[in-house]
């Protein structure tokens, strides 16, 4: 169950029409990276989110005792930067090039994660807004994917094994989403089907500082 699920990280996030063919970008089985741009890093045990991130009592991430074999990632550090750009605070902006997401604040700063993008045929930018924020988000593949791959399940309850992770924030009315990952070591790579994926911990943080309505701009 463990390695079905964990395949389908890759493809929580569907793609637009027109995205080449999946099979034109071959995955490594054990990474989930592309083949052609191997990136290797360092993990540590799962690390449970912070008082500060207010996960609830009943979240698995501190009941369940598989979550302590799920690592995070720890070449992207998640810090505050110094920002001068022309985005007002509160505005979530999307390097996909230098992956990373920037959440604009006060006073000439930004707080900085990284994220991991959408691989080659998979990319998009634009401006949205945050419409939706759940925790612990159910996954239903859309039409698109379940076109592509008819074998996926049609519906997965929340929890440590969902694709989508501990949070996930809708962007307007696309297919999109930021959300955390079960496969944590992705991150800083381009491997999702379109969406911005953090790990758990990172996007736990995120979803405390955000607002439904929230400006979210994708640069490609």
């Amino acid at each position: 169950m463990r390695r079905f699920v964990t395949a389908l990280s890759g493809l929580a996030c569907a793609t637009i029409a027109l995205a080449g063919p999946v099979a034109a970008y071959e995955i490594d089985p054990l990474t989930r990276q592309p083949l052609s741009d191997v990136l290797t890093v360092r993990v540590r045990a799962q690390a449970v989110p912070t008082a500060n991130a207010a996960l609830p009592a009943a979240d698995p991430l501190q009941q369940s005792p598989a979550a302590a074999a799920v690592p995070q990632a720890t070449a992207i550090s998640r810090e505050t930067v110094a920002y001068s750009g022309p985005h007002t605070p509160g505005t979530i902006v999307v390097s996909t090039a230098e992956r990373r997401l920037y959440l604009v604040m006060p006073n000439g700063e930004a707080m900085r994660y990284g994220v991991g993008v959408g691989r080659p045929g998979f990319t998009w930018g634009g401006t949205q807004t945050v419409t939706m924020k759940r925790e612990w988000p159910d996954w239903r593949p859309p039409a698109e994917m379940l076109r592509r791959r008819p074998d996926l399940p049609r519906y997965m309850k929340g929890g440590i094994e969902n694709p989508l992770g501990s949070r996930a924030m809708y962007l307007g009315n696309t297919i999109y989403r930021i959300h955390g990952s079960n496969e944590p070591e992705t991150i800083g790579t381009a491997v999702s089907s379109g969406c911005i994926r953090m790990t758990n911990e990172d996007v736990a943080d995120l979803y405390t500082r955000v607002k439904v309505g929230t400006r979210v701009i994708v640069q490609r």
